[in-house]
């Protein structure tokens, strides 16, 4: 996403699907997002992510274990991508990119995720 005025188009990875529906409803919330595709198996990603015009994924929850492999896939395959992954173990969030060191959004609310996706696509 280059234009500042465009949409940033955003997929979701979450489980449970009611997990899924909340963040749904938060991006729908956000008059420059719009959620593109859903999966509820991040394995599903790699095709999916190919398939649509994605900016961002969301991935929650999941475990932190150093980086996650599903990141490195997609960020070979698609190094414009940003992917926040927020953690099942810890009360952060984290947001991956080709081009930058892991960003770690230590209090992740809405507001906090949102605007740290929002700053990673002005680069």
């Amino acid at each position: 996403m280059n234009n500042k005025n465009a949409t940033i188009h955003i997929m979701l990875a979450s489980r449970p699907k009611m997990l899924s529906e909340v963040i749904k409803s938060m991006v729908e919330h956000q008059p420059d997002m719009e959620v593109v595709g859903e999966v509820l198996d991040p394995i599903e990603l790699l095709t999916a992510v190919k398939m649509l015009s994605v900016d961002v994924v969301i991935i929650a929850p999941m475990e932190i274990k150093g980086e996650p492999r599903i990141c490195v896939h997609l960020l070979e395959k698609h190094p414009l991508l940003k992917i926040i992954i927020l953690s099942s173990e810890s009360e952060a969030g984290f947001l991956y990119q080709s081009d930058a060191p892991v960003l770690q959004i230590k209090d992740p609310t809405e507001q906090a995720v949102f605007d740290a996706i929002r700053r990673s696509l002005r680069k």
